[in-house]
């Protein structure tokens, strides 16, 4: 989702398969034989398997917003910062508070007490902004974005009733996007010829 969100943003010209990870196509698995998703095929045949590098490969192509905010190393660093926390401890949080079941040594609330943390931490940070770092979003939003939709899709009810009113709004925001809504479109499932 966000290295569809960073490519559309930058106007990158891509033909975009949708893959059944049940039956992998042959032709992604010459591509990329760890046969995981998102896989960005260049021109030149070099491939990029991971959407953070997706995105930054897409910003760096066309960044007409300065979503990267290379106008400031301070905010640079929080955005690498706050991604790395994403990807790191509250996608562990948030895989483990999803399938809890696979997790028994704690309970569901356990794991979703651990993600809360990053949660507190934007909700903070949104207090002094729209978004994240800045009152128009940048990637940071979008690199994180995903993860908190997700949180939120465990225990919608649960998520709705929590004191999380900047973060509501920032999701809300983001799911509403002309942005989001045109990567959200279905594409038929890919099949080799």
């Amino acid at each position: 989702m966000r290295a569809r969100m960073a490519l559309r943003y930058a106007g990158v010209d891509v033909e975009i398969r949708e893959i059944s990870l049940r039956e992998k196509p042959q032709s992604m698995l010459l591509a990329s034989p760890k046969g995981t998703v998102p896989v960005l095929i260049q021109p030149n045949g070099q491939v990029i398997e991971q959407s953070l590098e997706i995105m930054e490969w897409a910003l760096n192509q066309h960044d007409v917003d300065d979503w990267m905010l290379s106008s400031s190393s301070e905010l640079k660093s929080h955005t690498a910062a706050l991604i790395a926390e994403n990807d790191g401890a509250f996608k562990q949080a948030l895989d483990r508070y999803k399938y809890a079941d696979r997790y028994p040594e704690f309970p569901m609330e356990h794991y979703r007490a651990q993600g809360e943390l990053f949660l507190k931490r934007l909700e903070k940070l949104l207090s002094r902004h729209h978004y994240l770092l800045r009152d128009q979003f940048a990637q940071v939003d979008i690199a994180i974005f995903p993860f908190v939709r997700q949180f939120r899709m465990v225990d919608e009810d649960w998520f709705d009733a929590t004191h999380y009113s900047k973060l509501k709004v920032w999701l809300s925001n983001l799911k509403d996007s002309q942005l989001f809504n045109d990567i959200m479109q279905k594409h038929p499932v890919w099949q080799d010829a």
